[in-house]
């Protein structure tokens, strides 16, 4: 696909071609051009530096991108500091094997292993660099997020039977010890942070509001720079861009997406975009940048591009966009433009979290025709993927009066849930549950297979009883007998109106798993240009699990550093 395409969907043009370097008027020179200073950007850009190479990185906003504004969980293990300081025992064997399952080779072997194998040295590379991880508080059982007093815990499927068999468990999931208000998010900046400030003091250059739009290449394809537009730094239409963009950020953070009145504040922000839109439009200039050892995209993915996402995974379609305002696909769309190639562009995790109330595992999730189709106590973006391939993305919890009680229970006030955890539940239990003395009368009110809802209620019991073998390995204390009336459901589908599913790209172009050069459909390194985090094919590509993400961006982005 090119710029004239019709779902190019993208503001990216078509390179720039010259006959030499020379040839043109360079605005700026840099050893390295990071296009987006996020997790990854800002990881390649302080490994680059700290070898002595000229760096300079750019964002259209103000940096951090999601890395700087998720739950601050980075993925880790094989006996790092943290994990020996906490007393929790792994090795690199058993992460490499536990991974494996999950990766479904996305990448290679060798990969995989490399990354097992320098994630020790990874995370006191992190903690040279100020990251603040902590070892305070183990929290051993199965949940999507814990309590905020938890600073390590299980981010994955590692404690399920079928993963147990493989790999020993451990808690891999580092939590950043950041507190926001009591929020689980905004967390990340405990790792981007100080990696910002270590690269500036290694003399990495930062341009705000500078948005790359073009390549420039030589004749042979080979990538030499980049054009860039920018908002002239310390002006008084910078200054009103970053007040424009901090305002709509706060309005799409202040009220959660399940709320009605959140359609207000979405609208609200979007005034503040419009408005940040005008400015740059009329005040930015033009810059040229050369860029002699590579050019390294790393502006994150595309979720926020509905056209992209319509195109390649319409699965996800009608899932609740979580990203941050640069995860438009542009980074992708630069490297389309010389000819990279894209991979894995249909997988997006889609996050379905019913746990906790850890009670809510107990009972079922069923699409359409009454069938179960996941263990319920995976991870949210295993339990998520699952809904989704679903027919119309349709599923539904169903759980009996017993299960219930419990979930109500464990949802009273106290330190042992996030905030917003409680209030999701809350709010499904008063505006998203259905209520009936019999399953057939539940089925009927959900639209569900009356006739295969009691079926699989019927083989649940059985494995309940011990009587048959759970066909997804559910054992207790995760199963339970679905018998107490009134039964219960609540609607979990992927476009579910206040039990939306959060989704987030995790394809993007596919790069030389060595170096992070970009390859092109032959599967030959394109000159000059590499690729890294969600804009390139990565460790965490096939299925996502907290913290995977935030640790491929280092990943991934140190080994852009190491090749320049």
């Amino acid at each position: 696909m090119d710029p004239s395409h019709p779902l190019w969907a993208s503001a990216v043009e078509a390179p720039q071609v010259i006959d030499h370097a020379d040839a043109i008027a360079w605005t700026d020179h840099t050893d390295l051009l990071v296009v987006g200073y996020g997790g990854a950007g800002v990881a390649a850009a302080l490994e680059a530096a700290s070898r002595g190479r000229q760096v300079l990185a750019v964002d259209r906003y103000e940096g951090g991108g999601s890395s700087a504004a998720n739950g601050g969980v980075f993925y880790a293990g094989g006996g790092t500091a943290i994990q020996r300081q906490a007393g929790v025992e792994d090795t690199v064997e058993d992460m490499f094997r536990y991974l494996q399952l999950e990766t479904q080779g996305i990448v290679s072997d060798k990969t995989l292993r490399h990354f097992c194998d320098t994630s020790v040295e990874t995370v006191d590379w992190l903690l040279g660099h100020g990251a603040k991880l902590s070892a305070d508080g183990v929290f051993s059982e199965k949940v999507s997020y814990p309590p905020l007093r938890y600073h390590l815990y299980h981010p994955d499927n590692s404690l399920l039977p079928a993963s147990i068999a493989t790999a020993k468990p451990a808690a891999r999931g580092h939590r950043t010890a950041v507190y926001n208000q009591g929020k689980a998010w905004g967390l990340g900046i405990g790792i981007w942070g100080p990696l910002d400030v270590a690269a500036r003091a290694a003399g990495v250059r930062f341009n705000r509001h500078t948005e790359v739009r073009q390549l420039i290449t030589d004749r042979s394809g080979a990538v030499l720079g980049a054009k860039a537009l920018t908002i002239p730094e310390g002006s008084r239409a910078a200054a009103r861009f970053v007040r424009y963009i901090q305002r709509a950020n706060f309005l799409l953070e202040l009220i959660p997406p399940v709320i009605p009145l959140a359609a207000i504040t979405i609208a609200l922000a979007r005034r503040y975009l419009t408005a940040a839109a005008r400015i740059e439009a009329k005040h930015r200039v033009t810059r040229f940048i050369r860029a002699r050892s590579g050019v390294l995209l790393s502006a994150g993915g595309f979720i926020l591009n509905r056209t992209m996402i319509d195109h390649y995974a319409p699965l996800y379609s009608r899932g609740l966009p979580n990203g941050t305002l640069g995860d438009t696909g542009s980074g992708l769309r630069l490297g389309e433009s010389v000819g990279g190639a894209l991979g894995s562009m249909d997988r997006i995790t889609g996050w379905c979290n019913i746990n906790p109330p850890g009670a809510w595992v107990k009972g079922m999730v069923v699409n359409q025709q009454g069938a179960r189709i996941c263990h319920e106590g995976a991870y949210g973006s295993t339990l998520g993927d699952a809904v989704a391939h679903s027919p119309g993305g349709v599923a539904f919890l169903i759980f009996d009066e017993r299960v219930h009680r419990e979930a109500l229970t464990q949802l009273r006030p106290g330190d042992h849930l996030v905030k917003y955890q409680r209030q999701v539940a809350r709010l499904n239990l008063l505006m998203n549950h259905h209520k009936a003395t019999t399953l057939e009368a539940l089925a009927t009110r959900c639209g569900i297979d009356a006739q295969g809802l009691t079926a699989t209620v019927r083989q649940y019991n059985e494995v309940a009883s011990g009587r048959q073998t759970d066909p997804f390995g559910k054992q207790a204390p995760d199963v339970t007998h679905l018998d107490q009336a009134p039964f219960h459901a609540i609607d979990v589908s992927v476009h579910s109106r206040f039990f939306p599913m959060p989704v987030l790209t995790l394809g993007g172009l596919r790069v030389d798993e060595d170096t992070g050069q970009v390859l092109n459909a032959s599967s030959q390194p394109i000159t000059g240009l590499y690729a890294a985090g969600r804009t390139a094919v990565g460790i965490c590509s096939a299925i996502y699990m907290s913290g995977l993400a935030y640790a491929d961006c280092v990943y991934s982005g140190r080994r852009v550093g190491r090749a320049i």
